[in-house]
């Protein structure tokens, strides 16, 4: 049974959503991934928000470009956390997405990530499951020391080589 919803409006958003989709089973999370459109489909999108919570998910990810009404709608409906990812777009560059994931109405609060954030997103919703699984927890202290020892290399390597020839 799948812990984490991952749902984007269309295949574009794809390599920004597998970055989620990566960290978590890199975690040992389980996950399901879906494309929906809660515009183009909505009775599809309804169906899927609403059964959310009895198939065992603990978060949603959901990630939306122009005017990201997924992450809200998902929000509205699914009762546990949900994490907006705004996607970059070609007219205004994702700044549209973030506005639109980060005003939601009161009552109806979404987490939000960079544009693009996908990676951040499943690393949120990691620690969200973490708070009450204490291995999970101790991987994510794992993760986060692996991140503190690659920047130790790269500058190893910087003051072994110097800047013109890293």
């Amino acid at each position: 049974m799948a812990q984490v919803g991952i749902v984007m409006g269309s295949d574009s958003d794809m390599p920004v959503m597998a970055k989620a989709a990566d960290i978590l089973e890199e975690l040992g999370i389980s996950y399901e991934m879906t494309i929906l459109s809660a515009h183009r489909e909505p009775d599809e999108f309804f169906a899927y928000a609403k059964s959310a919570e009895s198939r065992g998910f603990k978060v949603m990810i959901a990630g939306a470009g122009k005017a990201a009404h997924l992450p809200g709608m998902c929000a509205a409906i699914f009762p546990l956390p949900v994490i907006g990812v705004p996607m970059k777009t070609s007219d205004l560059g994702g700044v549209d997405s973030l506005y639109s994931i980060v005003q939601m109405p009161s009552g109806i609060p979404v987490a939000t990530v960079a544009i693009n954030g996908g990676l951040n997103a499943g690393i949120l919703a990691a620690k969200i499951l973490a708070a009450s699984d204490p291995a999970l927890l101790e991987r994510l202290k794992e993760y986060t020391k692996s991140l503190k020892e690659s920047v130790q290399r790269k500058d190893a390597r910087l003051q072994e080589v110097g800047y013109q020839n890293y």
